[in-house]
């Protein structure tokens, strides 16, 4: 996977919006809230992704990729290296997962409002 395919993928989540914080870092949100986000000025791509607690520390784990989430909260949020050692379907499937855990914390006005 690289940035566009990336991009492209976190794109087509409903509702997402797009926008760049930080001077040079991608950030992928829903309702507001961040579910993915990708520093743009560093060699090596990789991206911060919302995670279960327990779910955080076993992708930890289990693959070498995956890391305690820079500059966030590592409960929460794991870094994970896109190097090529685990496949785009798996890293889709944890940006769902992100994404899906960030639309549960909204409120239901606020799903409403969405369509979500």
């Amino acid at each position: 996977m690289n940035i566009e395919e990336l991009t492209l993928y976190c794109q087509s989540l409903k509702q997402v919006t797009t926008e760049i914080l930080w001077e040079n870092v991608l950030v992928f949100k829903v309702g507001g809230k961040m579910f993915c986000f990708v520093p743009m000025d560093e060699a090596d791509l990789k991206m911060n992704l919302k995670c279960e607690p327990v779910e955080a520390i076993e992708l930890r784990e289990s693959f070498a990729a995956v890391l305690p989430g820079y500059h966030m909260n590592k409960k929460y949020w794991n870094t994970v290296l896109i190097d090529g050692s685990v496949s785009d379907s798996m890293l889709q499937r944890w940006i769902e997962k992100s994404y899906q855990l960030v639309v549960a914390k909204l409120s239901g006005c606020e799903k409403r409002r969405l369509g979500l």
